[in-house]
């Protein structure tokens, strides 16, 4: 008797507390209500750690706090310069003006990109950078292993911080965990690189009361002198990935980038270093100048303090500008209904929609949601590839061959609604075309899934992916 009284009353106060939240999708509130119904007490207790998606009041203070300083400082090279609708074509120009809403970033003019053939040209061509940095030099990453790759960048910013240079480096708690107690985050300090680690983990009961463990900071940015940003998939590890070899290597894609842009994403890294430290605004760089014959180009940072379900709601608005072909590229596919529906619309009006996503998937939660939404691609008359030559881990999203989408962001819940991301959105049919030259390599080495497939799929694989998608929301 008395267990089924604490079981109706926990029910009922966590049925309140669904309820009772704003903003919340009606699959999420029934994924979540069928979890403590069934499953009272462990129910309860995962929706009391992962349930709420909120840093609390605090953060969100601080966050808009942070942004009214930037904005302030660097409002010459965020606002709109010269008439960006002569700049930019009308079906394109929404989804650049639905991106402003969401930091207050304009698109701006002037910029130029290089894509790095791969991620050892890549890691080259900062190391490169870092060593002729006269200024600064700021890096935040998400993931920074003690490997090859992230030694000798650390190595990199040591030789800076010994000449001058003033190095900031930034880490997520989580995922470089085993990297802040290593002996080469040490040097790093000692050598005078300034070090931050955002939403760190060394005090885990505090942060489960107030908040929830697994939100992360995802992004990866790199400035140098304020002249120089990279941005992509790539996190500051080896290929190889040796925490998680089985899946390796690891293909990620970077974009070498000079112009206005690099302002915005210097904010972004501004924004996130604002939160650990009182550093002054005006210590970062802003006076970065456009370059003849640039393109347009725009970016973008996401997280749980900025404006709930953004980042889906630019995904659809992106989607819906396509007229001959879209190509997603993304290690983790577990869109919302929104954006979902959204790609199928796309095929149905005859778009080529073409998805991209890893074999073997270094997540089983996420491989088996992911092919839950085959069939409804497939029979809308999407084009679906499994890459098989490792864990496919480039971001991006290609439009007509004219624009691209691409930096941190996975299609997935997590990315809409857990992480920060930091993007970069641009019209430009050369930097396009060699992204969507990289997505064909893509395909070159992927194996296509048909609907015949799909269909050949037995009854328990297909209750499995349904099983897991439908529980997707909780976890």
């Amino acid at each position: 008797m008395y267990t089924l009284f604490l079981h109706s009353l926990v029910v009922t106060a966590f049925t309140f507390r669904l309820l009772a939240r704003d903003g919340l999708l009606p699959s999420t509130r029934m994924a979540w209500f069928m979890v403590i119904l069934t499953l009272p007490f462990v129910g309860s207790a995962l929706y009391f750690l992962f349930g709420e998606v909120d840093l609390g009041h605090k953060a969100n203070q601080q966050q808009r706090r942070i942004f009214a300083i930037i904005h302030n400082y660097a409002h010459k090279v965020i606002a709109p310069a010269g008439n960006m609708e002569t700049l930019i074509k009308p079906r394109f120009q929404p989804a650049f003006k639905y991106t402003r809403s969401i930091n207050g970033f304009a698109p701006r003019d002037g910029n130029r990109a290089e894509l790095m053939a791969d991620a050892q040209t890549a890691r080259t061509r900062l190391i490169e950078d870092i060593d002729a940095a006269t200024d600064t030099v700021h890096i935040l990453y998400y993931i920074w292993l003690d490997d090859t790759t992230g030694t000798n960048t650390a190595k990199a910013l040591i030789r800076a911080a010994k000449r001058g240079v003033t190095c900031r480096a930034m880490v997520d708690g989580l995922g470089s965990r085993a990297f802040v107690k290593s002996p080469t985050w040490k040097e790093m300090a000692e050598a005078g690189v300034q070090l931050a680690i955002t939403l760190p983990i060394d005090r885990p009961i505090r942060t489960i009361l107030t908040s929830r463990l697994d939100l992360r900071n995802h992004r990866k940015i790199t400035v140098i002198d304020g002249k120089i940003t990279y941005c992509g998939s790539q996190n500051c590890a080896d290929p190889e990935f040796r925490v998680k070899p089985k899946y390796a290597p690891w293909v990620d894609i970077v974009l070498r980038m000079e112009g206005p842009i690099v302002a915005q994403n210097q904010m972004l890294f501004a924004s996130d270093w604002l939160k650990e430290n009182d550093t002054p605004i005006e210590a970062f760089q802003i006076e970065t100048q456009p370059v003849q014959n640039g393109f347009v180009a725009q970016a973008l940072g996401d997280g749980p303090t900025e404006r709930l379900r953004a980042s889906p709601q630019l995904f659809v608005t992106l989607i819906e500008t396509a007229r001959s072909e879209l190509v997603i590229t993304t290690p983790y596919f577990v869109p919302d209904p929104t954006v979902i529906e959204a790609l199928c619309a796309a095929a149905y009006r005859e778009v080529k929609v073409t998805l991209i996503v890893p074999k073997n998937n270094d997540s089983w939660i996420v491989a088996a949601a992911s092919r839950s939404f085959y069939r409804k691609l497939l029979e809308a008359g999407a084009c679906i590839y499994e890459y098989r030559d490792g864990l496919l881990h480039a971001k991006t999203l290609t439009i007509d061959g004219q624009v691209v989408f691409m930096g941190s962001s996975n299609m997935d819940i997590r990315s809409f609604d857990l992480n920060y991301e930091n993007d970069i959105l641009v019209q430009d049919r050369k930097i396009t075309q060699a992204v969507c030259d990289r997505q064909n390599d893509y395909i070159s080495c992927s194996d296509s899934v048909t609907l015949a497939d799909v269909e050949g799929w037995s009854v328990q694989q297909r209750i499995w992916h349904n099983v897991v998608a439908t529980m997707g929301p909780v976890l």
